[in-house]
């Protein structure tokens, strides 16, 4: 889309418009939604929107508030030409039904008692949170105007798959939540077609829901790769296993745990790394301790990020087998730039499985199964072309479907369609 200039609002639905953004998650944040709400309200106002955003402190994937954000209560600030305000809510450092109820609701209240105090022409919400959508479905109300909800995970669903203690309990209330968020909305984006049925059964006309898939986000690798390997201390000769990201309960990590120790017993050969942070961090680390081939380390900064994905020979993405269609994982857009071959310990019938398959770049091994992940991750060892072929069908799939620009033509012409003709 082309930057605004004067005479061209008929081409630029943007130019002199404003647009509230509703992400609990935001820059500075590098991992999971912060980076594709940043680039969508930078975006936004790169092409002329006023644009503001309604959002959290820092602290994912950590579950910490970033240093810099700590015992604030309120913060406005500019980003990149974008108005940025904060609202101080508690961070659980452990997840159970309870202490996330609590985190969503100090989201909402403060949110909703201290609001952005602008009359915004399009709300947007990304919705990995509940009180978000109520946010976002509450500032579109009070404003007349139309409410888009991307829906990055499904919340109620959440509650079921995750495996987070007490989350059975909670799943109907959050169900009963979202529904009435979705079916407020004048549009629906899903970031993956897995999500689509599951949206219609809470209700929503099928003509509002709409695919708008998540983009690469990271630059490509450019640092010499065997100097990066040894810069962070991997072994020369070793098939150094990847995952990077989020440490928490949905992704099941215990099976990549599991897969290091198989190695150990066998003779080595496979270097496991789980790089990132998050409510289980500390929990794997005692779980591994006595495994040798296994390194759990923080995680690097946004722009080391690339460069660490392409230093490994695979990438793994693990979930529990109970997790179908609740969320995609954001890293996935990262992995298929990288070059290298994905292995994803997931359920056969879930949107990870369904995506990794379609892409062409990797391979698909049963979820919390450490000795098919371990065999997978052997065989793509052993069988170099095999690995380079699946590893070069993830740049082109990229390419073809993936692009920043793909991804925030989809998401700015959901907007201009509903300000053209609001439901």
């Amino acid at each position: 889309m082309a930057g605004p200039s004067e005479g061209d609002d008929v081409e630029n639905p943007f130019a002199g418009r404003c647009v509230l953004v509703v992400s609990t998650n935001y820059a500075p944040e590098h991992a999971g939604i912060g980076p594709y709400s940043a680039q969508i309200a930078e975006h936004l106002a790169a092409v002329g929107a006023d644009t503001h955003v309604l959002t959290g402190m820092p602290h994912y994937p950590a579950w910490r508030v970033h240093a810099d954000y700590r015992r604030r209560w309120r913060v406005r600030e500019s980003l990149a030409g974008v108005t940025v305000h904060r609202r101080r809510h508690t961070v659980p450092s452990r997840q159970t039904a309870v202490r996330r109820a609590l985190y969503e609701a100090t989201v909402l209240v403060h949110g909703a008692l201290a609001p952005v105090g602008i009359r915004p022409d399009v709300v947007l919400t990304q919705m990995p949170t509940l009180a978000g959508g109520l946010l976002g479905h509450r500032a579109a109300r009070r404003a007349g105007a139309p409410h888009v909800v991307v829906v990055q995970d499904l919340m109620g669903a959440a509650a079921r798959q995750s495996g987070i203690p007490g989350g059975g309990r909670a799943a109907a209330l959050a169900t009963a939540l979202e529904g009435r968020v979705l079916r407020g909305a004048a549009a629906v984006g899903v970031v993956h077609e897995s999500f689509v049925e599951p949206v219609v059964a809470l209700g929503v006309d099928r003509r509002r829901v709409h695919t708008v898939p998540n983009w690469v986000h990271v630059p490509a690798a450019r640092q010499d790769r065997a100097g990066v390997r040894a810069r962070l201390g991997w072994p020369a000769e070793a098939t150094v296993v990847l995952h990077a990201g989020n440490m928490g309960l949905k992704q099941g990590l215990e099976v990549l745990v599991e897969a290091a120790r198989l190695a150990d017993g066998e003779g080595g050969g496979v270097h496991v790394v789980v790089m990132g942070d998050g409510s289980q961090r500390e929990r794997l680390a005692a779980l591994g301790a006595d495994v040798s081939c296994l390194e759990i380390r923080p995680p690097v900064a946004a722009e080391e990020f690339p460069e660490v994905l392409a230093a490994a020979d695979v990438l793994v993405v693990t979930q529990r087998a109970s997790v179908t269609d609740m969320s995609l994982p954001s890293k996935l857009t990262s992995y298929f730039a990288t070059g290298r071959p994905v292995v994803a310990s997931v359920a056969a019938d879930g949107g990870t499985a369904r995506e990794v398959t379609r892409s062409g770049a990797g391979v698909v091994v049963p979820a919390e199964d450490p000795r098919a992940l371990l065999d997978a991750v052997r065989q793509l060892a052993e069988d170099g072309p095999r690995a380079a072929g699946l590893g070069a069908r993830g740049p082109r799939y990229v390419e073809e479907r993936l692009s920043r620009r793909a991804g925030l033509d989809r998401v700015t012409s959901l907007l201009a369609g509903t300000m053209s003709h609001p439901a």
